[in-house]
């Protein structure tokens, strides 16, 4: 996925995550037991952060010229996907009749390995850097 296509992932991430904040707190608090909104919460909040991520690892990558940041961005946004949707459908799942998903579950840990790895390739991206911070 170029820089272009992950700017605009990022802006699209963004843009939900505060729109599905507003609605888990003002539509979905009445409906959902605190220990589901605290799961839709945290969906929200580690897509948000990836969001404004993925905008850092594709300015280190224009910095440094090199290919890794990207890939980092690219696991951020698999990691979204993964980690982020399946809380936001285990959170819902009672309103939306899928209790019986049993699958969803390991989603998240998965996702959450995306997550982990984009953070060690940027990480090992910076250091290679050749250009002073």
């Amino acid at each position: 996925m170029s820089a272009r296509y992950l700017i605009l992932w990022a802006c699209i991430a963004g843009g939900s995550a505060v729109a599905l904040g507003a609605f888990g707190a003002h539509g979905l608090r009445p409906k959902l037991s605190p220990e589901a909104l605290a799961t839709f919460e945290t969906g929200v909040r580690y897509q948000i952060l990836h969001a404004l991520a993925i905008f850092a690892a594709v300015w280190l990558a224009t910095y440094t010229r090199s290919t890794l940041p990207l890939v980092a961005a690219q696991l951020w946004c698999l990691g979204m996907v993964l980690f982020s949707g399946s809380l936001y459908l285990l959170a819902t799942r009672s309103l939306l009749g899928i209790e019986t998903w049993r699958w969803l579950g390991p989603l998240t840990p998965l996702g959450g390995l995306c997550f982990i790895s984009g953070w060690v390739l940027l990480a090992i991206a910076a250091f290679r850097a050749r250009a002073s911070f």
